[in-house]
């Protein structure tokens, strides 16, 4: 990890594009229907432990997996971008293309770290910006954003009253829109390497 390539300018893209997919703020009528479920508590610590282990894990060994099936970061980039867009179409018009499994498993790992928090949309988005960004300000990103998972899902009682069912509304479509505009950018910028 080359850290002489840091950039505070790209450790914030990155880490609002991160927090835009995993939209902590958008699962918070998810992860208090699952507190419930689990007697009143989240372990967060656990939950974001988990979470954050795997998102590392896929940026450093993700490019090997991409190898092991024939693909290149562009290619990956492009289907990514792809998921990225619906995910925002789904924040922003309300639409669930993306049908959750409706027997979700009690705990703090399953169904929380994965596949709510680092899930499919997640670790495709981190393979995406390993297009565009380094590994160390990819790696930041990261980390920023298991604070902020840490935090949420601490202080998810106090949220959940503080925003109201409005406030969460408005707060998922504008998610939705600033969504839809990354995975124009990392469409735009990967489609030129077809072919080549």
């Amino acid at each position: 990890m080359d850290f002489s390539r840091i950039a505070i300018k790209e450790i914030l893209t990155i880490t609002f594009t991160l927090f835009a997919v995993i939209d902590m703020i958008g699962n918070i009528p998810v992860l208090a229907s699952l507190r419930m479920k689990m007697g009143g508590e989240i372990r967060s610590t656990q939950a974001t432990l988990a979470s954050g282990a795997l998102m590392i894990l896929f940026l450093f060994i993700g490019q090997q997996f991409l190898d092991l099936l024939g693909l290149d970061v562009h290619s990956f980039a492009v289907a990514g971008s792809i998921v990225i867009f619906i995910i925002g179409l789904e924040m922003v018009l309300g639409i669930e293309f993306f049908k959750p499994d409706g027997n979700a498993k009690s705990g703090s790992v399953v169904p929380i770290a994965f596949p709510l928090i680092a899930g499919s949309g997640t670790l495709t988005t981190i393979m995406s910006l390993k297009a565009n960004y380094s590994d160390a300000n990819i790696f930041f990103g990261i980390l920023i954003n298991c604070v902020i998972i840490y935090v949420v899902l601490k202080s998810l009682k106090w949220i959940e009253k503080a925003l109201g069912p409005s406030g969460m509304m408005v707060t998922r479509k504008f998610f939705g829109v600033i969504l839809l505009a990354i995975a124009v950018k990392i469409f735009g910028s990967n489609i030129s390497h077809f072919g080549k």
